[in-house]
């Protein structure tokens, strides 16, 4: 009798269970275990684990809940730092593994110093795979929102055509920076902002004003011929976080850009870095523009200033299409931009000061200032004078990649 007994009371709280199961979540599944155990008295944990194939261990963690009450007021199904352990936690490296893999940082003596985010979460997930790290590509994306990644809009990131050394440029440029930065050599990264109008003109953005009062601009973003425009053009040191702006009144030209570099090493390179030690600048540009590959007068500049600072100087243009991927853009230039949204320049003092203004939780610091030289567009650059330069292409690419030395007088 007591046999049948016992396998009456199992199916009973079997049915029970099996009625209620898909409505108890974990903790609710526990608490109505250990009450039930509870209702039979002695042998009731065996009798509802047999029945239910929930632990004894778990029934018996339910009626230490029930009896101390531990449960009354707690939020979600398991105390506090129950539960699976996030990978951050029980593989601390891997943060950094994957940031490194992501957008490496620049200080100190980095690997990969040029930001690299074209790979997939698959992709990413396999080379920390190979780094002997144990993650998926789901919970490789649950980590990059714990660095502060989040998925973007694909709006101008797919280029028409694609030369087929694109990615070993990039390799390249890579290299060649990590190494400067290892040697203690600067490197910088080189571009011009878009020309901005100067006036009451409505600039992108929004910012905060009494509502219902926003800043009134003029209707037309026709140009004031008297007050102008301006072009920024921006130094981005990449191994020290730091950034210098010219914003120039007349034309962008490769005169004004080689100036700007020279502006950058005598008012800010000269103190940052130990001159006995430096021997090489490192600029990685755009390929076109006032700086671009195939711009002489760009070349001759760069020899007056290579003549004039003593340095070796090593140039690396990014291929065509790409310009996206140089540091200033996505290190200096937007945060620029997100300084200043919503704010009309309306002056180039304004232009000069907010751009000076900008910083950035990472530290970056710039320095702007007003270049009012008249640069004059078109100079035209003869074939002697480029063949006098003191350039040697490098063996991969030297269109894209070569070195302007002092001449020798």
């Amino acid at each position: 009798m007591k046999s049948l007994k016992r396998k009456y009371e199992i199916e009973q709280v079997r049915r029970k269970f099996l009625a209620l199961q898909d409505c108890l979540t974990e903790r609710g599944r526990r608490l109505w275990a250990a009450a039930e155990a509870h209702s039979y008295g002695y042998g009731g944990i065996t009798l509802v684990a047999e029945a239910t194939g929930i632990s004894d261990r778990t029934i018996r963690n339910g009626l230490q809940n029930l009896i101390y009450d531990a449960t009354k007021h707690q939020k979600g199904v398991r105390k506090p730092g129950g539960g699976r352990k996030k990978k951050s936690k029980t593989d601390p490296d891997l943060l950094q593994a994957l940031d490194n893999l992501v957008d490496p940082t620049s200080k100190g003596d980095p690997e990969r110093p040029l930001k690299w985010t074209s790979k997939s979460l698959r992709h990413l997930a396999n080379e920390l795979r190979q780094q002997g790290y144990s993650i998926s590509f789901r919970t490789t994306g649950t980590l990059l929102k714990e660095l502060g990644y989040s998925l973007q809009i694909n709006k101008k990131t797919l280029e028409k055509t694609s030369h087929i050394d694109r990615n070993a440029q990039f390799e390249f440029i890579n290299a060649s920076v990590a190494q400067a930065l290892h040697r203690r050599q600067p490197a910088i990264s080189v571009d011009a902002k878009k020309k901005e109008n100067i006036g009451e003109y409505k600039n992108g953005g929004r910012e905060y004003s009494q509502k219902g009062n926003p800043l009134k601009v003029n209707t037309h973003d026709f140009p004031d011929k008297r007050l102008g425009k301006v072009a920024p053009y921006g130094i981005y040191d990449i191994g020290l976080n730091k950034g210098w702006v010219s914003v120039g009144i007349s034309s962008d030209t490769a005169q004004f850009a080689v100036n700007t570099i020279r502006s950058w090493w005598y008012k800010m390179g000269l103190t940052a870095y130990n001159r006995t030690e430096v021997e090489e600048l490192f600029i990685t540009a755009d390929c076109g523009g006032s700086n671009g590959y195939r711009v002489k007068l760009w070349k001759r500049e760069l020899q007056l200033l290579s003549n004039e600072t003593g340095l070796k100087i090593n140039v690396r243009h990014f291929p065509p299409g790409t310009s996206k991927w140089n540091k200033i853009e996505h290190r200096m230039f937007s945060y620029i931009s997100k300084n200043w949204r919503g704010r009309p320049l309306i002056s180039k003092e304004v232009v000069v000061n907010l751009i000076g203004a900008t910083e950035t939780r990472s530290g970056l610091e710039i320095m702007a200032v007003l270049d009012e030289n008249n640069y004059e567009a078109g100079i035209e650059v003869s074939q002697e004078e480029v063949q006098a330069l003191n350039i040697v292409g490098d063996s991969f690419h030297p269109e894209w990649n070569y070195t302007i030395s002092p001449q020798i007088r």
